[in-house]
């Protein structure tokens, strides 16, 4: 099996170098690295990876330059995965991220730390999934708004959808719930439809339905 490509872009050139050799010895290839906005896409336009992970905020002004290079390699080659690594949780970003499309994720740095789940988020995006890091998932929960679009919705959909996202599948949220998959499968199905998402891909039904989660918070 061909190794999935990956394009790295982070100032912090230990953690960058670290993430390098951790993903060479987990049978990535890593065809090119980066340390600011403007380098990313360079790399991405010359090797065209299948995966780029990408710091929310590189120079020149430490701003949101990584979120503005995801959006161009989104724009320029929407069959790239994205894992967008941040400091801190940020609501706004990971909206809009998550709104993209499919192949998404957003990470918290901490994370990188385990490395089993640093992989798996990887492997996820970058077949496709969307992920978005657990402690964002947590923080908005604990906040309610006094329209909540998600009323409609029982205490155990709403804790599928809380799942969902997180970039859960259905057999993991099945292993999570400790209930069956084809349980879990009437749960979405039934989310989908009390939320009125439009009759698209099933894919992106989850996207949207994440998305609405979000917001919601």
């Amino acid at each position: 099996m061909t190794a999935t490509r990956v394009v790295l872009a982070d100032d912090d050139v230990l953690l960058r170098e670290g993430l390098a050799s951790l993903l060479a010895r987990s049978g990535y290839e890593v065809v090119g690295q980066a340390g600011d906005g403007p380098g990313v896409l360079d790399v991405v336009r010359e090797h065209r990876p299948e995966l780029v992970v990408v710091d929310i905020r590189m120079p020149p002004t430490h701003g949101t330059e990584g979120l503005a290079a995801a959006r161009v390699i989104r724009a320029e080659l929407p069959g790239t995965a994205i894992l967008v690594l941040s400091a801190h949780a940020e609501v706004e970003h990971a909206m809009e991220l998550l709104a993209s499309g499919r192949g998404i994720g957003y990470l918290l740095k901490s994370r990188v730390a385990d490395v089993a789940e640093f992989l798996d988020t990887l492997d996820r995006v970058a077949r496709g999934g969307s992920v978005v890091d657990p402690a964002l998932v947590r923080e908005l929960v604990s906040v309610r708004r006094k329209e909540d679009p998600l009323a409609v919705l029982s205490a155990r959909e709403r804790e599928v959808l809380a799942l969902m996202a997180e970039g859960r599948s259905n057999a993991g949220i099945a292993k999570r719930l400790w209930v069956a998959e084809g349980t879990v499968e009437k749960h979405v199905r039934s989310i989908l439809s009390k939320l009125n998402l439009p009759e698209t891909g099933d894919d992106h039904r989850r996207v949207l339905a994440v998305v609405t989660f979000l917001d919601a918070q």
